[in-house]
């Protein structure tokens, strides 16, 4: 009897588990997806002023988080995923200003996936390997993602007719705002991404687009290889939290120390005379605290579905939003064949999410 009632409890356990889990993953997929939408419409330069806006907002996030857990042993390890996030984040602005939101934010969403992925199934960078019950499967997954991002690239956007469409009805503010004093055609502050040529664009938009998903697929790794050393004896992290959430304060300050750097760094190129742009300062914050909380919620999937499991999930399914957004709101992705491209590479996305996270099973 009471090995029936211990064999219940631990099922209900798993099944509580894994309720967490997809939930964490649910909401952050929500929020991945939206949290640019609120900037979108904003002038945002160069971005450098807005990161770091961005990433005071993130921080303030996990200070609350912090509180919440007590404050929790800070290890300075941590911060290296802060680091290589915002560093991959620099490239949010240009890549958003030259292919879209829907289609950067697809093209870097397989990046991260593959690089989380491979990271986790193969045990890189010191981190210990997850096994999978269906090896053959997880590789099918990893292959998909990789067709889809193939099919993402033949997607065309339309940025600069959406833009000009939708500039006079931002999301934050008020319509009677945004007038000709406001926003001169004759600008002298405008941004190298305006100087491209639109196949440059193209170019530039998806490069950085692949370099930002490898940094943001890198970023949970010093957080992974905290806990597993943790695991060991004799190790300096032995006996570190396994819980992830206690992570966050670290990994989001090192978010914004390095946005910090590299805000003074630009500041010092400019002459001190950055491009500052006060209208994007609440859309910022806007966008940090979604993301703050976004993340927060990955960190829960990767406590209680693993990451081989909660990445697939979380970076292939703000596509889907971030398309939604692209097409019905801003107009970036038009015409038929661009609709059954987007329509053929979320199913092969999708197939290859599934197929990842089955494999754990």
């Amino acid at each position: 009897m009471a090995g029936w009632e211990g064999s219940n409890s631990s099922v209900s356990s798993n099944a509580t588990d894994l309720t967490i889990g997809f939930i964490s993953s649910a909401v952050a997929v929500t929020l991945f997806g939206t949290n640019f939408v609120p900037v979108k419409k904003f002038d945002t330069g160069d971005g450098m002023f807005f990161q770091w806006i961005l990433c005071a907002a993130i921080w303030i996030v996990s200070l609350i988080v912090n509180l919440i857990q007590n404050s929790p042993r800070f290890w300075p390890l941590a911060m290296v995923g802060g680091f290589l996030w915002a560093t991959g984040n620099i490239t949010v602005v240009p890549i958003v200003k030259t292919v879209g939101l829907g289609l950067g934010l697809l093209i870097w969403a397989s990046f991260n996936l593959l690089t989380g992925w491979a990271s986790s199934r193969f045990g890189w960078f010191g981190i210990d390997p997850e096994e999978v019950a269906k090896p053959v499967l997880n590789y099918i997954g990893a292959g998909l993602s990789v067709l889809s991002t193939i099919l993402f690239l033949f997607i065309k956007s339309d940025v600069e007719s959406s833009s000009a469409s939708s500039e006079s009805t931002p999301l934050l503010r008020d319509h009677s705002v945004n007038t000709s004093e406001h926003r001169p055609e004759n600008r002298n502050d405008v941004s190298w991404v305006d100087n491209l040529s639109p196949f440059g664009k193209r170019v530039i938009g998806c490069s950085l687009a692949v370099i930002a998903g490898i940094f943001y697929g890198s970023s949970f790794v010093p957080v992974l290889y905290i806990k597993d050393h943790g695991r060991r004896n004799g190790t300096i992290y032995t006996g570190a939290s396994q819980y992830d959430l206690d992570y966050v304060f670290a990994h989001f300050s090192g978010i914004f120390l390095t946005s910090t750097i590299y805000f003074v760094i630009y500041c010092g190129i400019m002459k001190n005379s950055p491009k500052i742009y006060p209208e994007a300062i609440i859309p910022g914050f806007v966008s940090g605290i979604l993301w703050a909380i976004a993340t927060c919620c990955w960190f829960l999937a990767n406590h209680y579905l693993s990451a081989v499991v909660s990445f697939p999930i979380i970076t292939a399914g703000p596509g889907l939003i971030a398309a939604m957004w692209g097409v019905f709101v801003f107009k970036e992705i038009k015409g038929l064949k661009n609709y059954l491209l987007l329509l053929v590479a979320f199913c092969v996305i999708l197939a290859g999410s599934l197929s990842t996270a089955f494999s754990k099973v």
